[in-house]
């Protein structure tokens, strides 16, 4: 993930310093650069009844242990990029949205994490004036996160991104994202020692990084991602209830929900500054640049929008039942 970096408390700039943790005040903020991912970090007591639950990350993760002993060398998805607006006034806030390999639970109970993570993805702020911005960016923690200056990501744009070995177990990896909306795209292929052991489609609030110390940003308003398509080792996953993680806060509520799985069981709704969120409504037509479609229906809508990266935090699971069509009735498709 990309990392914000503040200034020492002894300088002008308004911080509030607590033990070692550092954290900007919304002026200071919003002067500083744009922010990305990080490894799961796991809430305290976070082993709840259906989820794990994380200070940074919501979204679902798939472990090795969990997938009984699979390893992961691709992962790839589609994801719509959230409008970002303020969640406070005068307070600046970051997100992003992402899928990577490593990093998160690689058991069901989450008590054994992923520290290496390979990731790519974009990025959702408000400044404190209210001003929001978008852009693109990959990265391999613990280096830093790079900008991706050939895609300009607008809010409404559809995404498609990969990250995949070019040889199984090889440790060289290419990193690909798609503007499905606009045709712009991007590719690298780069050195990386993973442990292939998790895979996850998150959105989060980036860690803040401080000369002293460092904190958790603030998460603005965001309409729904939309996961979609969701692949690993280039085949269509199942996700499942039990590997859903819930975003809370530092007094421990619940601030970003995702969905139950869709019913093709590849995506999910995420919800910023919600406790729960609707499940995606069931479609046979899933356009995408990473793998064919079903047959399309004749009429097709598009799916509503609704509400960033680091480690995964431990989760809560809910399940929901399939809706069926009417009898006569075409299924939508998703955008």
């Amino acid at each position: 993930m990309r990392r914000i970096v503040l200034p020492a408390c002894a300088t002008a700039v308004a911080v509030v310093c607590v033990g070692t943790a550092t954290f900007a005040s919304a002026a200071a903020a919003a002067a500083l650069p744009s922010s990305h991912g990080q490894l799961l970090h796991l809430a305290p007591f976070h082993a709840t009844a259906n989820a794990t639950q994380s200070s940074n990350w919501v979204g679902y993760d798939q472990g090795s242990l969990e997938q009984g002993g699979k390893l992961f060398n691709s992962v790839g998805g589609e994801w719509t990029v959230p409008k970002a607006t303020p969640h406070a006034s005068g307070q600046a806030a970051s997100s992003s949205d992402w899928l990577g390999v490593g990093g998160g639970c690689v058991d069901s109970g989450c008590t054994v994490t992923d520290q290496t993570l390979i990731q790519t993805g974009t990025e959702q702020d408000v400044s404190a004036t209210g001003a929001a911005t978008y852009s693109a960016w990959w990265e391999e923690i613990p280096a830093p996160s790079v900008t991706i200056t050939t895609v300009n990501v607008s809010p409404g744009d559809r995404m498609y991104a990969s990250v995949a070995e070019t040889i199984p177990d090889s440790n060289v990896w290419t990193i690909t994202l798609k503007d499905l909306t606009n045709g712009q795209s991007f590719s690298t292929t780069v050195p990386y020692a993973s442990t292939h052991t998790t895979a996850e489609w998150i959105e989060e609030n980036p860690l803040i990084l401080g000369t002293t110390g460092s904190g958790f940003s603030t998460l603005p308003n965001l309409a729904s991602p939309a996961f979609d398509l969701a692949t690993t080792d280039g085949a269509p996953v199942k996700l499942t209830a039990s590997e859903q993680m819930q975003l809370i806060d530092a007094n421990g509520n619940v601030i970003g929900a995702p969905s139950a799985p869709d019913p093709e069981g590849d995506g999910f709704n995420a919800c910023a500054w919600a406790t729960t969120c609707a499940t995606p409504a069931p479609a046979t037509a899933k356009a995408s640049a990473g793998r064919p479609r079903k047959p399309s229906a004749k009429h097709t809508t598009a799916r509503p929008k609704r509400k960033r990266h680091g480690p995964a935090k431990p989760r809560h699971k809910q399940r929901s039942a399939k809706k069926r069509p009417a009898k006569h009735s075409e299924r939508t498709r998703r955008s």
